[in-house]
């Protein structure tokens, strides 16, 4: 789970992660009060949206080119005088106005939200701050080594993706100890490494070990800082913060889990989570409907395999009862880029003749509109493929997984 930068700035602030003042506005007008109760000489008004690359992003209404914006965020066209940045400086309160207007309401479009672009419904504005050196620091949980690795780099403020395929060496990587947090050794080897000394130094190593305590007891999976920033007089400051969660740790932590924003979510999988489904969205055109993460990743290879393309993941689990069937198909056949679907499930824990009932009874109540393959194996597999061959509905068994992915390729070839 994502959530937004000001709610991230608040929890790292409540672990003692120094972050700069900034209040929240979702009107212009407040936004030209929080400029006023900030006091600062200088402020800045950010786009708040689960996406980097915010400062060379491009606001756009709906009758705005967004091809050419995303041009512009991704650095391929030279940006016309007076199209709003997603990320904006402000030294008075009518221009704080008019930044929060030239937001709100709007799409930010930016080299990872791609076409669709984000919706703008708040600001940040944060106090701004003299910039003596902009760092990069980021946590992540490495596979290889099954713990978290506390990565910096003296290349902050810039897409650290760049940084990290282009001049590697230039980020500092220290393995993290899970039961006892990052050790006072480990803090001076990425002071080191940042080139912290004296006060600086000191100011980071507290920052530091606030940094790893709250990644750890969060269940966080990804927390950057980008920039981390050094102040002219030596203080150390998150200057932006992103922090991405675990799902399957959210019931430890109901705090988190109610910061989640329905808006930047895709709708229908937060309506597939409501049914206990885990569905993510794909960009193809066959839908898939099975039980076990493994089996649907690999229905998903062989569909590509094939020459098809799948249009999602969506395992229903190994209980699934008819409701979960029927909300997983209304959810696969909401979709107009869907060409046909293939149902592919293993009858262990329940038997294939009762899945074969559910896959029936769901297609009388929906309008299937697409073809629609199945193959069943386990339990009292004959019987539930009979009943399938036997129902009279436009329904193409298949006999094997191979055979399933070949014929809901061609199904879904003649459908288009």
């Amino acid at each position: 789970m994502k959530i937004h930068e000001y709610q991230a700035k608040q929890l790292l602030q409540q672990y003692g992660v120094a972050v700069p003042e900034g209040i929240v506005a979702e009107t212009p007008e407040a936004a030209a009060a929080a400029f006023d109760a900030l006091k600062a000489p200088l402020a800045v008004v950010k786009a708040q949206v689960h996406a980097g690359g915010r400062g060379k992003g491009v606001a756009v209404g709906p009758d705005d080119d967004r091809v050419q914006a995303l041009e512009i965020a991704s650095g391929r066209k030279p940006r016309p005088e007076g199209m709003p940045r997603g990320v904006q400086l402000v030294r008075s309160r009518d221009e704080a106005r008019a930044a929060a207007a030239s937001l709100l309401g709007k799409t930010l479009i930016t080299y990872q939200t791609g076409l669709a672009g984000a919706p703008i419904n708040k600001v940040l504005v944060t106090v701004g701050h003299e910039i003596a050196r902009e760092l990069y620091l980021g946590l992540a949980v490495d596979r290889a080594l099954k713990k978290p690795v506390l990565m910096a780099s003296t290349e902050g403020g810039v897409e650290i993706e760049k940084v990290a395929a282009e001049t590697p060496e230039k980020i500092h990587r220290e393995p993290i100890d899970v039961e006892h947090g990052l050790h006072d050794f480990k803090v001076r080897k990425v002071n080191k490494a940042l080139g912290f000394s004296g006060e600086t130094a000191k100011k980071s190593a507290t920052f530091l070990k606030n940094f790893v305590r709250m990644f750890l007891e969060t269940d966080a999976s990804l927390a950057e800082i980008n920039p981390l920033i050094v102040t002219g007089s030596g203080d150390v400051l998150a200057l932006d913060g992103k922090l991405n969660f675990d799902d399957n740790a959210l019931f430890r932590h109901p705090e988190i889990a109610s910061l989640l924003d329905p808006a930047e979510e895709d709708p229908n999988e937060l309506r597939a989570a409501k049914a206990g489904l885990s569905y993510v969205q794909l960009d193809g055109d066959i839908a898939c409907l099975v039980n076990g993460a493994g089996l649907a990743m690999s229905t998903m290879d062989l569909i590509k395999y094939h020459g098809g393309e799948p249009a999602n993941f969506l395992d229903v689990g190994g209980g699934a009862n008819k409701e979960q069937v029927l909300e997983g198909f209304r959810i696969l056949l909401s979709s107009p880029k869907v060409k046909a679907v293939l149902v592919n499930i293993f009858g262990g824990i329940m038997r294939c003749d009762v899945i074969a009932a559910a896959l029936l009874a769901a297609y009388d109540e929906l309008d299937f509109r697409v073809p629609l393959v199945v193959r069943l194996e386990g339990t009292n597999v004959e019987q539930g493929m009979k009943m399938l061959a036997e129902s009279g509905r436009q329904i193409i068994v298949a006999k094997g997984l191979t055979d399933a992915a070949q014929k809901v390729v061609a199904a879904a070839r003649n459908a288009a």
